[in-house]
């Protein structure tokens, strides 16, 4: 495809190229230039793969088995970007983990809390004050778990007696719709009927979950305008599935499981292997958007978009966790990397994650300016309330969480997909070559509050290049290469002592 589209940055790589040098993001910074653009009025909406939509920010977060599962992506989505689940879980888990995220905006709860008919209104009250439910609507299952009726608030408040039983104040008659019911058909059902939960069954009646008014009233009526959300309602969700012998089984539950993106996770993207894949997925789920990687040079992206890719993921070694460059003498500098894959990309309408390698908010303004569409962040979201892991409190009173990387030996022992990933997937257990390494972080709190600061950082760059979008940005964009006194310069320096900053 033919590329015309001239960029301000242009002129610089060419210059990088001809001394013969690859960039990382410690080599370089923006220059800036006249703006009326404040901060607070950048418009950070990206796109991560050609037909998904747009995210509400430009961040993805990565499918390691310390990052990503459903309460990372869950948080992402309704911060505005996007959560991708690792494949180290198994077709069904990792499945399932899809399923919760969309079932956590369609107000549909495939888990509700129940109570049984023969418990005490007594019993059931003393339980809702003991949890702190702030809920009254229970479906009410026998022991073989067949749902026997319903009970709501105004149940509990005409009962005069906390010694009657359930099955003594439960509306016996029972309203529910099968399995398949939408958010919207759901919600006409229960005005219609004037009920305020909905038990949905299968066909052989089996309880599958429930729809409860406030919440489908909530997605009908609006949603919070930060929320990432899909044609149907639900959350965005991605998925990481690989090349081996079970990504037809993974596609398939994923598929069901109405995942809206998958990323073929590799550590060489350009390979027979996955451009198969990605035709695969391409010929068989034409509705599921297909992201493959990972890349670092031009013609790379080229073929893997020429295959039927809806994005490509550019980062070969740049984590702060990964050994690849090291151990196998193999990478180009991510800035470099990036801004190649995206050049030789304009015109495709197939968007560039830049995958690896931020340390910084200014990195991630970098990274777009370079071209990348959004970015994937892996250590900078490791440690947070709502990544994989529980807090390790360590004898020096630091509270930790694991993180490593998916070629780290423990990863590889762990997974089969983490062998496949950096194609060891038959290596004994005393055979595997790593390229990863295990560690710990700080435990930094919920990762809207990370978020929050990333995005305050990429703001302010914007502002300071006068560009009020990314696409902007990538046009307005020009750099500097930094010699190492300038890296120096750019950090605090010349102190003894430095106050902690959230942001550094």
């Amino acid at each position: 495809m033919k590329n015309t589209e001239k960029r301000k940055c242009d002129d610089f790589f060419d210059k990088i190229e001809k001394l013969g040098l690859a960039l990382s993001y410690n080599d370089v910074r923006l220059k800036t230039g006249y703006s009326q653009i404040l901060p607070a009025n950048a418009k950070l909406q990206a796109k991560f793969s050609r037909n998904v939509g747009f995210l509400n920010i430009p961040i993805v977060s990565a499918p390691m088995d310390t990052v990503t599962e459903a309460d990372m992506a869950i948080a992402l989505a309704k911060i505005g970007g996007l959560g991708i689940i690792h494949k180290g879980l198994s077709p069904q888990n990792q499945a399932s983990a899809v399923e919760k995220v969309k079932h956590n905006l369609s107000a549909f709860i495939y888990e509700p809390i129940c109570i049984n008919p023969n418990q005490t209104v007594a019993e059931v009250l003393a339980f809702i004050e003991r949890k702190n439910y702030r809920f009254l609507s229970f479906p009410v299952l026998n022991n073989s778990g067949k749902l026997m009726g319903t009970v709501v608030k105004s149940n509990f408040e005409f009962c005069l007696d906390n010694s009657a039983k359930i099955s003594d104040i439960m509306l016996k008659e029972i309203i529910s719709a099968e399995a398949g019911t939408t958010v919207e058909q759901a919600y006409k059902i229960m005005m219609q009927k004037r009920v305020k939960i909905l038990p949905i069954l299968d066909k052989n009646k089996k309880f599958k979950g429930i729809y409860t008014l406030s919440d489908v009233r909530r997605i009908v009526k609006g949603h919070s305008p930060d929320y990432n959300i899909s044609s149907d309602g639900t959350l965005k969700a991605g998925a990481a599935i690989g090349v081996g012998e079970d990504t037809r089984q993974r596609m398939e539950l994923l598929a069901k499981a109405k995942v809206d993106v998958v990323v073929i996770d590799t550590a060489h993207g350009d390979s027979k292997a996955v451009i198969e894949a990605v035709k695969f997925c391409k010929k068989t789920y034409p509705k599921i958007d297909v992201v493959a990687g990972n890349v670092s040079e031009a013609e790379s992206a080229k073929r893997l978009a020429e295959a039927g890719a809806d994005g490509v993921k550019v980062g070969q070694g740049p984590g702060s966790i990964c050994t690849t460059r090291i151990i196998a003498g193999v990478g180009c500098p991510q800035v470099t990397a990036v801004y190649n894959c995206a050049k030789a990309l304009r015109g495709y309408g197939v968007p560039v994650c830049a995958d690896g390698g931020i340390e910084y908010s200014g990195d991630i303004t970098i990274a777009l300016s370079a071209g990348a569409d959004c970015v994937m962040l892996g250590k900078l979201l490791a440690g947070t309330t709502e990544s994989p892991g529980e807090i390790i409190y360590r004898h020096d009173k630091k509270q930790v969480k694991v993180y490593r990387g998916m070629g780290s030996l423990g990863a590889m022992i762990d997974n089969k997909a983490s062998r496949e990933r950096y194609g060891q997937a038959e290596s004994a257990e005393n055979k595997l070559v790593p390229e990863g390494i295990e560690s710990e972080v700080d435990y930094k709190g919920d990762v809207s509050f990370i978020i929050y600061q990333l995005l305050g950082g990429l703001r302010s760059g914007m502002g300071y290049c006068g560009a009020e979008t990314i696409s902007e940005l990538q046009k307005k964009a020009d750099f500097y290469r930094l010699t190492p006194s300038g890296v120096k310069e750019s950090h605090p320096h010349g102190l003894e002592q430095i106050k902690k900053s959230p942001n550094y």
